[in-house]
Formats: C-alpha cells, sequence, structure tokens
C-alpha cells in the first residue's frame, strides 16, 4: 500500500499501541491473573497507563483491562477525564467498559477482538446489551425505585452549589 509519509508513520505507531494491549492481555492469561483483555492510554503518542483484567484475582467485577487503565490513566494525569487520549484495547469493550470510556472522554478507541470473538470463548454481553433496551419493568433483574423524595435533595443541593466541580 502507498501510504503519505505521516499517515503510514501514525499507522505503524497505532499497531504499536495495540500490541502492546494484545501482550497484557497474553501475559495476564499466563499469569493467571484474571480475563484475556489488556488495554493501553495514549496522549501525545506516549503510553501514559495500562491495565489488564484483575477481575478473579481482585475479587472485582469492576476490574476490566480498560476501567483498569482508565483508573491508571486519570491518575497519572491528575485528571477525571481523558482529553485528547486514546485508548487500545484487545477487544472490543463490554458495555461496562465501553460506559465507562464515554465518561472519560477520549478522542478515539481502538480495538483488536470483536465482541463475536469474546462470546466465542464464553465472554458473551449480548444478554447486557438486550437488557439495557428493555424498559426496566421487563427486565430480568428487579429494578424498583425508592424514596425518590429524599433522594432528590442531593440533586438539590448539587444545583446549588455553587462551588463544585463539573463533569
Amino acid at each position: 500500500m502507498n501510504y503519505p509519509h505521516n499517515t503510514y508513520k501514525n499507522y505503524m505507531t497505532k499497531e504499536k499501541f495495540m500490541r502492546k494491549a494484545i501482550e497484557l492481555s497474553i501475559n495476564n492469561v499466563k499469569n493467571n491473573n484474571g480475563g484475556p483483555f489488556g488495554a493501553v492510554v495514549v496522549k501525545d503518542g506516549k503510553i501514559i497507563a495500562t491495565g489488564a483484567n484483575c477481575v478473579t484475582s481482585h475479587n472485582d467485577p469492576t476490574a476490566h483491562a480498560e476501567v483498569m487503565a482508565i483508573r491508571n490513566a486519570c491518575k497519572e494525569l491528575n485528571s477525571f477525564q481523558l482529553d485528547d487520549c486514546e485508548i487500545y484495547t484487545s477487544c472490543e469493550p463490554c458495555p461496562m467498559c465501553l460506559g465507562a470510556i464515554y465518561w472519560a472522554r477520549p478522542k478515539a478507541i481502538y480495538y483488536g477482538n470483536s465482541k463475536k470473538d469474546a462470546a466465542n470463548i464464553n465472554f458473551d454481553d449480548q444478554f447486557i446489551y438486550d437488557e439495557l433496551g428493555l424498559d426496566l419493568h421487563q427486565r430480568k433483574l428487579k429494578i424498583e425505585q425508592m424514596l425518590s423524595n429524599e433522594a432528590i435533595l442531593a440533586f438539590e443541593l448539587w444545583q446549588s452549589n455553587v462551588e463544585k466541580t463539573e463533569y
């Protein structure tokens, strides 16, 4: 293929970052730390943070590779957002990770394996996607609103707080 010089260089750099995410996923399996998932966060052409799936080793269902990488990157940047960052992940993000990625606000996501590839090895999140499309009362997990007239106080306080940090 014939690429303009900068496009080719950028593509090769993207491959390097993706290979690091894949390497993290492979090493995670070899070290038995969790599932076969790895992620890196890149800013200004440099890896600023990495993460690997630690669900079983940390007994934490939220310890997915992308979430771990986001936590580490935010700590490194001393920020709750990943402005101008890219996330490279060894697999298409699950619904939880995708939500976390959107909240972190990077400029791009790149992934290796697809969610279909993950489903083929019993990491199938389709039921969550299906559930999210249903009305609350139709979902398998019971969801019930309670004490909304008391809970609203926190929202009212937030709304009137002039010293809050918006996000």
